[in-house]
């Protein structure tokens, strides 16, 4: 394999350029798999090699625990995709999850990384056990236990997403990591553990594997899960007409950052409270904080999030480098959503 073609030769603005040429529509793909993989690394390369000649651009993360993966293909190149991935023993027949909205720009880049988890859980390897999750409920079964008074709706995902989008009732822990979230819902579940039932969602259905795995590890009996997430949801409620008990829109972890749930906007703008779902992250590189703003603010703040962080985005680039010099910026591009900068939080 030459390792000279394991490298993105092109940047993510020339790619936005291409895709725009493309003359071919693209889907938005996701799927996970949990997976004993001896050496990720190979997969690693062998992902990126064989992706790359089929134009699939995305997010993949490779973990001895398995893989997760996020991706933009050409429609027409969805077969040799299928062919490829067929090639990998422990994914053939894995489930391909379709996202809501299809617009081409969810991706411009092709990344394949290694880590020590495909989903970071805080948790040492023997204290989940993967094979012991939650039952699995199609969209219109969960429709029907959310009507159930013994069960509990629980979202797994983090604050900024079920900001904009979450169902009616649910239980919506106030943290910023997945990793958090394990011990604040056990805690607050665990008077009622014997005798509520438990609907457990998040976007695609990874986190919920761990969760539900994590809860049934510590003595929660009835465990179930929403199978293929909000996405599954969504997509199953416009081809079935079902009910839609999901409120807002569905946060995403690619250059469009939400997809449609419903019409219905529950959030409101982080700058002057007007009701808003737009997500955006500050110009200001020293900043990058990822916060609600309508296009009101957009426009009067110039995409930053504070007077302070316009003043620094119009300054020459130059400049700007030498002001964010050896000062780190991570903790408020971590802590998305908040900062002493915004009223409405």
């Amino acid at each position: 394999m030459d390792k000279s073609k394991l490298y993105n030769a092109l940047s993510a603005s020339e790619w936005e350029r291409l895709i725009q040429q493309e003359g071919c529509p693209r889907w938005t793909i996701s799927f996970y798999k949990f997976y004993k993989i001896g050496n990720p690394h190979l997969l690693r390369d062998f992902l990126f090699f064989g992706l790359q000649r089929i134009r699939v651009l995305g997010r993949i993360y490779v973990a001895n625990e398995g893989i997760n993966a996020q991706l933009s293909i050409p429609t027409k190149e969805y077969e040799k995709l299928i062919k490829f991935v067929n090639q990998i023993t422990f994914l053939r027949k894995v489930s391909m999850n379709f996202a809501i909205d299809h617009n081409g720009n969810s991706f411009y880049k092709l990344t394949v990384k290694v880590r020590k988890k495909i989903v970071a859980d805080g948790l040492l390897d023997n204290q989940l056990d993967l094979s012991n999750t939650g039952y699995y409920l199609s969209p219109q079964e969960f429709n029907q236990f959310l009507q159930d008074p013994n069960s509990l709706c629980v979202d797994i995902r983090n604050h900024y997403e079920s900001e904009i989008g979450h169902f009616q009732s649910a239980i919506r822990p106030d943290v910023d990591t997945f990793r958090d979230s394990l011990p604040i819902i056990e805690k607050k579940l665990e008077p009622v553990k014997k005798e509520k039932q438990f609907l457990l969602y998040c976007t695609g259905g990874i986190r919920c594997e761990k969760a539900s795995a994590y809860l049934k590890g510590k003595g929660f009996e009835k465990v179930y899960q929403l199978e293929g997430g909000i996405i599954n949801y969504i997509r199953q409620v416009k081809s079935k007409g079902l009910t839609n008990k999901f409120l807002g829109k569905n946060f995403v972890f690619d250059q469009r950052l939400r997809e449609t749930g419903s019409e219905k906007v529950i959030s409101r703008c982080h700058q002057c409270g007007m009701p808003c779902d737009q997500h955006t992250n500050c110009v200001n590189q020293a900043c990058h904080l990822l916060f609600i703003q309508c296009q009101k603010c957009k426009n009067t703040y110039q995409n930053t999030c504070s007077d302070k962080c316009k003043r620094i985005s119009q300054l020459p680039l130059s400049q700007q480098k030498k002001l964010r010099k050896n000062i780190p910026a991570g903790h408020r591009i971590f802590k998305k959503g908040r900062s002493e900068h915004l009223r409405f939080t």
